[in-house]
């Protein structure tokens, strides 16, 4: 089937070019700066140790896991209306789980040290965990997603062999972001991410987030294709970024509420330093670089809930996909920067070192990305063109 994705028209050509270019941009800096001198390219140092690159993994963890939004329905529920979109959001985890290991890679010093997991595994690392349910989610979603496709084009049903790796990918989903909070929380120095309800927190953003980025996709999918996902499908899907978005903002407050209202000092100055920023009592510099991207996030959220509350505003597809943006643009704050500044600053003796990412970090993240949409182009492209098909 990957035949299918040589044909194509211009400006499909024209896309993958330039997401091509990206990558070729990304791949030269990392050679040229970051291989060489290391992440003293970057922003971080002896006091933040993640920066822009964790803050896309984490967050791309949670697009990648949003995939069981999906299958979950259609497999375990029946629900047919999600036939048509249950692919894509596989195809979906599949280049969010690509980026999040090619994130890990560029993170790391020397990227061949990534080895020592499989060479010396270390079962009481949440490290070692994490690197299990990434890669064993990616296969799952290769295996599957491949299987129904290829059985939808001969024109049969999903083969039965497949129905428990189907079924073992919904806790699965749950799992690599579960695991992935746990990497936080499991630090004890660090009171912004102690918290036992960091991992509700995270899969709710990613129920969100991941089927609007989902949603998203399959509209221009339908503009620049006569593939359509339909339109009570996109509706459905709309009504769960609509719930999970009210979650998380819900989860945040509580975050707050627990913070202030039992005037805990440790999470206190974390919440403070994010939203209102934080006077370093050594220098008596104030900081606040991340105020405005904070504010910036909660109002997106907010709005986000204004706007798709009403079923009739919802039931408007450019108003869905201006909340689906708002709550793309939203979370991404709120579960990236957000997640990664205010847990490192202030540091655990209380001095305040703020992390601002270099111009090259930034373009090597652009460029996993771009790397990320262009494996999920070709999937797409190949996903349907078979669809295609097999209604002609």
């Amino acid at each position: 089937m990957l035949e299918t994705a040589l044909k194509g028209s211009k400006k499909y050509w024209l896309w993958l070019g330039f997401l091509f270019g990206l990558h070729v941009i990304g791949v030269i800096i990392y050679f040229g700066w970051q291989w060489p001198k290391g992440l003293m390219i970057t922003g971080l140092g002896r006091d933040t140790s993640w920066g822009f690159y964790i803050a896309q993994f984490t967050y791309l963890v949670g697009v990648a896991a949003s995939g069981v939004m999906v299958v979950l329905p259609y497999y375990l529920h029946h629900y047919k209306k999600f036939g048509r979109i249950t692919v894509l959001g596989e195809f979906l985890a599949i280049s969010a789980v690509v980026m999040c290991l090619l994130f890990i890679v560029v993170d790391m010093g020397k990227p061949d040290r990534a080895l020592n997991i499989i060479l010396h595994p270390t079962p009481n690392s949440i490290l070692f965990w994490d690197f299990v349910v990434l890669n064993g989610y990616l296969m799952i979603n290769l295996v599957v997603g491949w299987a129904a496709l290829s059985a939808e084009r001969k024109g049969m049903p999903t083969p039965r062999w497949a129905k428990p790796i189907i079924y073992l990918s919904i806790p699965w989903a749950v799992s690599i972001h579960t695991v992935t909070a746990f990497l936080y929380c499991g630090l004890p120095g660090r009171h912004f991410w102690l918290t036992a309800i960091l991992a509700p927190r995270f899969l709710a953003s990613a129920f969100c987030a991941g089927p609007a980025i989902l949603l998203l996709v399959a509209m221009i999918v339908r503009k620049v294709t006569k593939f359509d996902a339909g339109k009570e499908a996109i509706q459905t899907l709309g009504k769960i970024i609509t719930y999970c978005i009210i979650l998380n903002v819900f989860f945040l407050a509580l975050e707050f509420f627990t913070a202030y209202y039992s005037n805990i000092p440790g999470h206190m100055q974390h919440l403070t330093y994010l939203f209102a920023g934080l006077t370093d009592h050594a220098t008596g510099v104030w900081h606040g670089t991340y105020v405005p991207w904070m504010w910036a996030s909660v109002i997106l959220m907010l709005a986000a809930i204004v706007v798709l509350v009403p079923p009739k505003w919802r039931a408007n597809e450019k108003v869905l996909a201006f909340g689906c943006i708002l709550v793309v643009i939203g979370t991404w704050i709120d579960k990236g920067m957000g997640m990664i500044a205010g847990g490192f600053t202030p540091n655990p003796m209380h001095q305040v070192v703020e992390y601002i990412p270099t111009g090259k970090e930034l373009m090597i993240s652009l460029a996993v990305w771009a790397t990320g949409f262009l494996i999920l182009t070709i999937l797409f492209k190949v996903a349907t063109t078979v669809k295609e098909e097999v209604e002609a």
